[in-house]
């Protein structure tokens, strides 16, 4: 199962050529290699091992074209904008696999690309630009805008979502006073900003909700809202038996029944199964939906990537469940 890494996990999976040469390849073998994917280049001079590369997701493949990019520029660095700001931020890209590298290059005479990198004809104010562990990159908010101007809704709501949870969220409560703020502020933001996608951004913005905890959840909040769900109770709170606290993704009151987003990375990425096997991940699961369903006498619906592709497909999911839109 492909995992997520960090900016200090990157930098320890490059290597340079020169690193290659000394650990005693020769240049015929550094080809060969690169050839039958046994290292991947990530730019002009940075390789990663080939099975390292395959076990990342997008967007940790995406977080080293950007680290080696860094590293291969005079200090202080390029501002990284766009989709290589949103993976040093952390934030998901949702099927997205970016084909370059994006930088800030103000005072261009137009967006250009190059090796790999496409600069981009941008004049950053001040407060939009910030560093994260010495690589400097636009600001979240900044970050959240663009990409909500340039990515598919479904992913920009994935961004969005992540970056108030940050702000605004503590274990599954969101403080709704801060999320209001972000939302104001940003959207003040949006309303001077006149580019391709500002509208989309500023729906996205006001429908921003920190409370979804994996993308696969914010794109599922997407398709109910556009199936005509409208204020569905998110992270609802049930205390099982013994006193435990259960939270569920959605609830349905009219259907008495709790919606599971319930994608495979729930049980298989080992820092969301915090430290549990598979087997003991999807028995606490069973045990779970077990505790809740005694207590409250409420049934569940639970569906995966494959029914959120479209709101159609989440919404035959649903009806198998006896779950529809009201009115």
């Amino acid at each position: 199962m492909p995992r997520n890494i960090t900016i200090s996990e990157g930098r320890e999976l490059l290597l340079t050529r020169a690193q290659l040469r000394e650990s005693g390849r020769s240049e015929r073998e550094i080809r060969m290699l690169v050839a039958t994917s046994g290292l991947v280049r990530v730019r002009r001079g940075w390789y990663v091992d080939g099975e390292a590369w395959r076990d990342l997701w997008n967007e940790g493949r995406h977080l080293l074209q950007v680290i080696a990019t860094h590293l291969s520029s005079d200090l202080p660095g390029p501002v990284f904008m766009l989709s290589s700001a949103g993976v040093l931020r952390g934030l998901p890209l949702y099927r997205l696999a970016p084909k370059h590298v994006h930088v800030a290059l103000g005072g261009a005479s137009h967006s250009k690309t190059r090796f790999g990198v496409v600069h981009h004809d941008v004049q950053l104010a001040r407060r939009d630009v910030d560093e994260v562990e010495g690589i400097r990159c636009t600001s979240l908010d900044r970050t959240v805008l663009d990409l909500a101007c340039t990515m598919s809704e479904e992913a920009a709501v994935s961004c969005a979502d992540a970056a108030l949870r940050r702000l605004a969220v503590v274990g599954h409560v969101q403080n709704e006073d801060l999320a209001d703020e972000w939302r104001l502020a940003l959207g003040e933001r949006a309303d001077q900003v006149s580019v391709r996608g500002i509208r989309r951004a500023r729906r996205v913005i006001e429908f921003a909700d920190g409370r979804a905890q994996l993308p696969g959840e914010s794109v599922s909040r997407l398709q109910l809202h556009r199936l005509g769900f409208r204020s569905v109770p998110l992270q609802t709170r049930v205390v099982g038996p013994n006193g435990e606290d259960y939270w569920l993704d959605f609830a349905f009151p009219s259907a008495r029944r709790f919606g599971e987003f319930d994608g495979k990375r729930k049980y298989f990425d080992a820092d969301l199964r915090g430290g549990r096997s598979v087997g003991e991940a999807v028995l606490d699961e069973k045990y779970r939906e077990d505790a809740v369903r005694g207590v409250t006498g409420w049934g569940f619906a639970r569906w995966g990537s494959e029914h959120i592709e479209t709101a159609e497909q989440l919404g035959r999911r649903l009806r198998a469940f006896g779950i529809r839109p009201p009115g």
